[in-house]
């Protein structure tokens, strides 16, 4: 049986997820002892071992490319990467390491912070999140997903940053509605639904984290 090593609050974890879900694989998922290892790691039928994100996404795009999550057309594929190389870069730092792994459980994210979460760094998050949100709308907006007319690379990666500040209600929605029509569309996608399902135990998400059309 296939495996993944993941963190449950962690995006590139969250986005191996996705980019196994799209490709219509079945995995175990499994949670390591180590919380600091090079994670995820995907173990596949054959026994090859990928280490970290991007040996994943390479792996799986070159082993199983009848479904293909980047797009032929070379602009389409050069924002593709773009938005992967942003959402895992930029947007991990500004955003998402700001406010859930402030809020969220070491266990789950892999962050070494022990403390009580600092109001002042999830604010920063929150208002480094707002122009994020303003870019994503207008992007699905004009190409109907983020980089083209179909579901790719960069889409989930956004979308796997998203679900964990949704996860805890830090996404202000109504204030960008382009943005959320397009996640509220991702989050109606099959490869979404373990994700839905994810409960952290102590630290509930918000009533509308699970439902596909809210």
């Amino acid at each position: 049986m296939r495996k993944l090593m993941h963190l449950l609050l962690s995006p590139p974890s969250r986005f191996a997820r996705l980019v196994i879900g799209e490709k219509r694989l079945t995995c175990d998922l499994v949670v390591p002892d180590d919380l600091f290892s090079h994670l995820p790691v995907f173990t596949d039928l054959d026994g090859t071992r990928c280490e970290g994100l991007w040996a994943i996404v390479d792996h799986l795009e070159g082993n199983y490319p009848d479904q293909p999550l980047i797009p032929e057309d070379a602009q389409a594929r050069r924002e593709t990467l773009r938005l992967l190389d942003w959402s895992m870069g930029i947007f991990h730092e500004a955003v998402t390491k700001k406010i859930v792994f402030e809020k969220g459980s070491q266990r789950y994210t892999g962050t070494p912070v022990t403390r009580a979460p600092d109001m002042g760094v999830v604010r920063s998050g929150r208002e480094a999140l707002k122009p994020a949100l303003a870019a994503i709308g207008a992007a699905a907006e004009t190409n109907g997903y983020l980089a083209s007319r179909e579901c790719s690379l960069g889409d989930l990666a956004v979308a796997a940053h998203l679900s964990a500040l949704d996860y805890f209600g830090e996404v202000p929605w109504t204030e960008h509605p382009g943005a959320g029509e397009w996640y509220v569309r991702m989050k109606s996608r099959p490869s979404f639904r373990s994700l839905l399902a994810d409960r952290v135990p102590g630290q509930p998400p918000v009533a509308h984290y699970s439902d596909p059309d809210a």
